[in-house]
């Protein structure tokens, strides 16, 4: 029997996840959390196999915890579910470490398969998220540039900005000038949007 701890904050989606996995005969949930900041907690007591993990979790993230899981109690195999095919993000969580990345709107079945795969073993993509990532490519934007231009996502204006990271306004606005540049965007909102989209911020 493969033990799964659920993490999944939508209590509709995470009901019918615990259900449709109720259904397989060599699948037990044994834990269930609605927020990042209980997935450690729960894999320690509980001991699953597998933790299944969306990635976008209030308090902590679900790559996060997927790092601490791997650092911490390695024995345990991580699968990221994720309802957007970024292919930053993707390549953030192999870097993680975790075993398993999918789709949250991949058939039932594939998600079984996918927990039986990642509890052998083996590491599971799915096949959108991998040409996604392969055809996007790396960021072309050194982590100085994604820094600040996480803090412009955030709404922080360039002297706040500056003063985050110990520049000049002048210099922060050379950054984002460079930004925009690199990534071909119209303006900083733009620059935004793209970075988001390809999953590098």
């Amino acid at each position: 029997m493969i033990r799964i701890l659920l993490a999944e904050d939508m209590h509709m989606v995470r009901g019918a996840l615990v259900a449709l996995l109720d259904l397989e005969p060599d699948i037990e949930v044994v834990a269930e959390v609605e927020s990042g900041d209980q997935i450690i907690p729960m894999v320690r007591l509980h001991r699953p196999d597998v933790a299944v993990i969306d990635i976008d979790l209030p308090v902590l993230d679900g790559l996060t915890a997927a790092g601490t899981i791997r650092a911490t109690m390695p024995h345990v195999r991580t699968l990221m579910l994720t309802s957007l095919a970024r292919p930053g993000t993707l390549r953030r969580a192999l870097a993680a470490g975790v075993d398993g990345f999918i789709l949250k709107d991949a058939p039932p079945a594939k998600l079984a398969t996918a927990i039986r795969d990642v509890a052998a073993g083996r590491r599971v993509v799915d096949s959108q998220l991998a040409l996604a990532a392969w055809d996007r490519g790396e960021s072309p934007l050194t982590e100085r540039e994604l820094e600040v231009l996480r803090l412009a996502a955030d709404g922080t204006d360039a002297p706040d900005i500056a003063r985050a990271l110990s520049l000049s306004a002048g210099t922060v606005r050379n950054y984002l000038t460079t930004i925009v540049t690199k990534l071909d965007a119209r303006n900083r909102v733009d620059a935004i949007r793209i970075a988001s989209d390809a999953g590098w911020l």
